[in-house]
């Protein structure tokens, strides 16, 4: 069984980054990460993606509110990150707390600053088959890792499980725009394991920690992990039992240091882009 990593994806997305950097002779577009209460998960996204952008020469701002922060002011305070001229790209870290309106907060981002694609216009971009919008950062990341590995995904059986529109729904569509045959599971799928064992690349995007293990997995299929989870021994660990899948599965992202490696580098692409877009002719 082969891990999957995703640094050598990753460093191939960097390289255009890098080119495209320079010719912007020392101007250095600007990026909000928006967080709201101390997740685990979304602490680790944070501190890596910081990390990965500031290291690319990129402008980073965290914005961090405590989860007991109202509707009101939290609107108010995202309208201002918004719409400031000196931030180019905003990353919302979702889901929000319940005691906050998601819908209405996501359809106030700037569809050209939305960087990991959760605007209704970006969202219909996606579904529509128009790559003008921003896809999710992590969904493209899985797409871009087949590519780069040069997995066929035309006509394959692909299971999805998992159909949040963080990366279930937005993954599925582009899937279909790669010719795959896809099928989404979710909690109410009956005989998960059956249809997990039908596909040819198998996704696992429903965020509990090892839930699919060797018995979900066709023999000499591609694994794609896209979970990140805090174990119980208080380490990152993924969606996929990874130890169990050896003899099974042919390849298999890791975690970490699979799919949330390219993620990165998708948003630092997707804040390049975001870039292009805002500056003045």
């Amino acid at each position: 069984m082969i891990l999957l990593k995703g640094k050598n994806t990753a460093e191939k997305i960097k390289s255009g980054i890098a080119r495209e950097l320079e010719s912007l002779h020392g101007t250095v577009p600007a990026v909000s990460l928006v967080r709201v209460g101390e997740k685990p998960e979304d602490l680790a996204y944070e501190k890596s993606a910081v990390k990965y952008l500031e290291g690319l020469g990129f402008h980073v701002v965290t914005r961090s509110f405590p989860a007991e922060i109202t509707d009101g002011e939290f609107q108010n305070e995202f309208l201002k990150i918004n719409r400031d001229p000196s931030v180019n790209g905003i990353l919302l870290f979702l889901p929000l707390p319940r005691t906050l309106d998601s819908k209405k907060i996501t359809g106030m981002t700037d569809p050209d600053k939305d960087l990991d694609g959760i605007h209704p216009v970006n969202i219909a971009k996606v579904f529509s088959g128009d790559d003008t919008g921003f896809a999710p950062c992590t969904a493209e990341a899985v797409i871009r890792i087949l590519k780069s590995e040069n997995i066929p995904v035309a006509g394959k059986n692909v299971t999805v499980v998992g159909r949040s529109m963080v990366v279930g729904r937005p993954l599925s569509m582009l899937f279909l725009r790669e010719n795959a045959t896809v099928t989404v599971c979710h909690t109410k799928t009956e005989d998960l394991k059956a249809e997990c064992r039908r596909a040819d690349i198998l996704v696992a995007a429903a965020g509990k920690a090892k839930m699919l293990n060797g018995d979900f997995v066709k023999k000499g299929a591609v694994v794609i992990d896209v979970g990140i989870n805090m174990g119980d021994d208080g380490k990152l660990c993924g969606d996929v039992d990874t130890d169990s899948l050896e003899g099974i599965a042919s390849m298999v992202t890791p975690v970490p240091g699979g799919v949330g490696t390219v993620t990165n580098a998708v948003l630092a692409e997707h804040l390049m882009r975001a870039f292009r877009k805002q500056e003045k002719p």
